[in-house]
């Protein structure tokens, strides 16, 4: 296995990647984006418990990969909020995707997004590369764009006890998303909050399980 440093990039430089594992030659990716803020153009602290909690995903997803040509990486982030119109982790997104895209073609790659990670994952969905998107407590708001998720599969996670991000929007986000075209389900949690926290091997076991099942069609 590589340590794929090559990709990992400046800090605050638009598309770095952190590689977790991969093998020499990748045949396919999974990208996890971990959380943030609404507003906040600082960068994120050194120490930054989102990301931190998307470590046990990582370790989900290449575990259950093992042996297999896939690499699992997370997405850095320039910014810590997604500011507006400027949506910043989005823009961060996809520029990830170019990234893989220039250091190994066009590989198929699934999206793991918690929170605004999940929105961003959503919203750089309609890139080719793109196979589908595992959206974890996702911030999902009213009249966010579903027609580029034609033919993608979306599978949305949501204990709808979440304080943070609303369940109820991301049950009518994978309504929406399924009159577009694509293969959207909700999937409700028993428990986990929005930090996924309480029951998170479920959460964990589920993630890598969705990610495996959608890199077995390409």
């Amino acid at each position: 296995m590589t340590s794929g440093t090559d990709l990992r990039g400046r800090r605050g430089e638009e598309g770095s990647l952190v590689v977790r594992s991969a093998p020499a030659v990748p045949g396919a990716a999974v990208l996890l984006l971990h959380g943030g803020r609404s507003e906040d153009l600082g960068p994120p602290p050194l120490v930054n418990l989102p990301a931190l909690r998307m470590r046990p995903f990582a370790a989900a997803v290449a575990r259950a990969l093992a042996g297999q040509d896939v690499l699992v990486a997370e997405v850095r982030y320039r910014h810590r909020g997604w500011n507006g119109e400027r949506g910043d982790a989005a823009r961060d997104a996809r520029a990830a995707l170019v990234r893989l895209r220039e250091r190994f073609g066009t590989v198929p790659v699934v999206l793991v997004g918690h929170s605004m990670g999940g929105r961003a994952a959503l919203s750089a969905a309609g890139d080719p590369m793109v196979l589908g998107v595992v959206g974890l407590a996702p911030w999902c708001p009213p009249e966010e764009p579903v027609e580029h998720l034609a033919g993608r599969a979306i599978y949305l996670l949501h204990d709808e006890a979440d304080r943070v991000t609303s369940a109820r929007e991301s049950w009518e986000f994978v309504r929406r998303a399924r009159t577009a075209g694509a293969d959207a389900v909700g999937i409700p949690m028993p428990l986990g909050g929005h930090a996924m926290v309480p029951g998170a091997s479920r959460w964990h076991r589920r993630t890598a399980e969705l990610a495996t099942r959608m890199l077995a069609r390409r």
